[in-house]
């Protein structure tokens, strides 16, 4: 039995299709189990009353994880939350979470500000973003 890897997948809702397609990946994935603690798009969590409220929300939605999967696409780099959860990963825990930042299929522009601050930088295919889970050194449960 795979050991289940704890996720948080950060992404922008307006671009959800490449969150839904990563997912679909991580779904089918051979010998590969995990939880999503990503925030879905209907999570009560978006109605926080104000930034400190969803900084705190989300800071609890990573606490448990194994690692933080960020889409690195251009729009990241202007993405004020996507930053946010960067920071978070890097200073809001007593041992920073290892991020996984993986390259948009055929994309010309990617992040420079989420492939800075990557443990791993992975291609957009399966094989390639589960090895990079993996070779982050997360010990799973």
């Amino acid at each position: 039995m795979a050991n289940t890897y704890n996720l948080f997948i950060s992404h922008s809702w307006a671009y959800g299709d490449a969150y839904e397609k990563l997912v679909k990946m991580l779904d089918g994935a051979n010998h590969f189990s995990y939880r999503n603690h990503s925030v879905p798009k209907d999570d009560p969590i978006h109605n926080a009353p104000n930034q400190a409220a969803l900084r705190q929300a989300i800071q609890n939605q990573m606490n448990g994880c194994h690692a933080i999967l960020i889409l690195a696409g251009v729009y990241s780099t202007y993405s004020k939350w996507i930053n946010e959860e960067i920071a978070l990963a890097n200073r809001g825990f007593q041992n920073p979470k290892p991020i996984v930042a993986i390259q948009p299929w055929g994309a010309e522009k990617t992040s420079k500000i989420v492939k800075d601050n990557a443990d791993i930088i992975v291609g957009w295919n399966t094989d390639s973003i589960v090895k990079g889970i993996h070779d982050v050194g997360l010990a799973p449960s």
